[in-house]
């Protein structure tokens, strides 16, 4: 009697835990179903921008260490910050490649963007993955990155950093509050790679102002410090 009622216990122990498993995936399946927004990929179809500045000597230190570097980026004259990419947003998730193949950008547009984005296959790589999702034509698109970008100051102290310095991703969004009226914690996030600083995040409205917005803090740098590489020749 005592066996048969242990043999009934562990068989009802073990439906509740493939029940909870069921359960578990369903609610992990839902999860997923609620990320692919109803209007992924259709072009012009977004909530918002997110402006990525990159830092570039954290990017050229990590080039080298990969045994390759971008000449005209790392080997040309010294660059702070440069845009990374200004990127159609979901509030959950967010569009991309939505065209394809990319309608052919004109050469005359890479050459005009070299100064905020010093890599022609960067360029080329952001109109085919995010500029085909913004529902602009190639150079409204780029016109529109620079407007976003003329829209951002940098805080001075990050200007012409001759020295590498140690900081909390933290204090880096300060400054950029501090330097940037209207910008709140809510709109800005910073990522790191390793030890080094990756990227400052903005997010802007359609009309490219301050916004707050969830998304881009899930991908925030966790670490306590940071190190930014210092300017390469300051």
């Amino acid at each position: 009697m005592f066996h048969s009622r242990l043999h009934s216990f562990s068989r009802l122990v073990i439906l509740l835990t493939l029940s909870l498993i069921l359960a578990a995936g369903l609610a992990s399946f839902a999860g997923d179903a609620k990320a692919q927004d109803k209007r992924q990929n259709a072009p012009g179809e977004f909530d918002f921008y997110v402006l990525s500045l990159s830092w570039s000597p954290s990017f050229c230190e990590e080039a080298a260490e990969r045994g390759g570097r971008s000449q005209m980026q790392c080997s040309g004259r010294p660059y702070a910050f440069v845009v990374h990419g200004l990127w159609p947003q979901y509030e959950n998730g967010f569009p991309e490649y939505c065209q394809r193949p990319a309608p052919r950008l004109n050469r005359s547009i890479v050459s005009s963007m070299l100064d905020l984005m010093p890599a022609p296959g960067l360029i080329f790589n952001e109109w085919d993955k995010h500029g085909t999702c913004s529902g602009l034509e190639g150079r409204s698109y780029f016109e529109t990155i620079r407007k976003a970008r003329a829209a951002i100051k940098i805080p001075a102290e990050y200007l012409d950093l001759s020295q590498a310095k140690t900081v909390a991703p933290a204090e880096i969004e300060e400054a950029f509050i501090k330097a940037n009226p209207g910008l709140s914690d809510a709109a800005i996030s910073v990522t790191c790679n390793r030890t080094r600083l990756s990227e400052v995040r903005i997010c802007l409205s359609k009309d490219l102002q301050f916004r707050a917005c969830d998304e881009i803090e899930r991908r925030a740098c966790r670490r306590d410090q940071v190190t930014m590489p210092p300017i390469r020749g300051g």
